[in-house]
């Protein structure tokens, strides 16, 4: 059963739950539709609570029977959460600083979500020709995608270790030469080996990492840390263009939304008196300006180049 079959059977279910379920009759004998579809004492639960419940947890292939039962399995988990809210208010719960501070926070975070899903809804979707020069342009994510088994050190910035580092690196020594010249230098480093798909790279270092052949290393530079990449072995795991395309334009509407967001708090932000206190104030700068985000939400990674790689094309692996 494909997505759009499994969303019209939940269809049909929502229908039944709304269309079957019905009041008490009137004078007539006539059943007034309801979309009530149980009562917890005085307090009601609709279908579109288990609608909204079913829409974050529906999955593809699940057949209409299967849905009946996830409905039934939905309704007894609201039930079991509606006594619990009734005894937490009951016993005056809602009213400690704690839980006030908490439905505070959630309120802000539903509101942020809201806002910056207003702001991407008005953006133009990507077209299918925007995805071939996508597709086109990053041929290591695609035609030429690799799995690399790698081996990594990272050490702490310090004087002659980048040039070091780089000097065995171009020279392809074993990765245990470079270890054994931290040690020597009393240098604490990490190290470790991993596998690694061409889209968990960032795509800034990707061409870097896709130019080398089994068996080569290279080094990466940060404001912190200098860390040695040694590929062990690679394999060519390609990926079509019908397979990549309908991910690309997904990938490429969550960027424009990211990007119109950040855009438009910027706006907000140097169009807003923002004044900071206490501690704050004393540090004699500005915060940074960042995307307004909530935990909920992949934008709030820092590395932008890899949560967008991972958001297109992580469902190539």
């Amino acid at each position: 059963m494909t997505l759009s079959t499994s969303r019209f059977a939940l269809s049909l279910l929502s229908a039944a739950l709304v269309f079957g379920l019905s009041a008490c009759g009137n004078k007539d004998g006539k059943k007034v539709a309801t979309q009530v579809v149980a009562k917890v004492g005085s307090e009601e639960i609709s279908v579109h609570q288990i609608n909204q419940v079913l829409s974050r947890t529906f999955t593809e292939g699940t057949t209409p029977d299967a849905a009946q039962a996830m409905s039934r399995v939905v309704l007894e988990k609201l039930i079991d959460q509606q006594i619990a809210v009734d005894q937490a208010i009951e016993n005056k719960l809602h009213r400690t600083p704690e839980v006030l501070s908490q439905i505070e926070a959630a309120r802000r975070e539903i509101l942020t979500r809201a806002y910056m899903q207003k702001i991407a809804s008005a953006l133009p979707k990507p077209s299918a020709e925007d995805a071939k020069t996508y597709f086109a342009e990053h041929p290591q994510l695609f035609s030429e995608r690799r799995i690399f088994n790698v081996q990594e050190i990272v050490a702490p910035v310090a004087a002659g270790t980048a040039e070091q580092l780089r000097r065995l690196a171009s020279t392809s020594k074993p990765i245990e030469e470079a270890a054994a010249w931290l040690k020597s230098k009393d240098i604490k480093f990490a190290g470790g080996s991993a596998t690694r798909a061409a889209e968990e790279i960032p795509l800034a270092l990707l061409a870097q990492v896709s130019a080398l052949k089994d068996g080569q290393s290279t080094v990466f530079e940060a404001p912190e840390s200098i860390t040695l990449l040694h590929v062990i072995s690679s394999q060519r795991v390609p990926v079509d263009e019908a397979t990549a395309l309908p991910r690309i334009e997904q990938f490429l509407g969550n960027q424009r939304a990211s990007e119109a967001v950040a855009a438009n708090i910027k706006q907000l932000r140097a169009d807003t008196k923002i004044t900071y206190m206490g501690d704050f104030a004393k540090s004699g700068g500005t915060a940074p300006t960042t995307v307004l985000a909530t935990t909920s939400q992949a934008e709030a990674a820092d590395d932008k180049a890899k949560t967008a790689i991972e958001k297109g094309v992580a469902a190539f692996k």
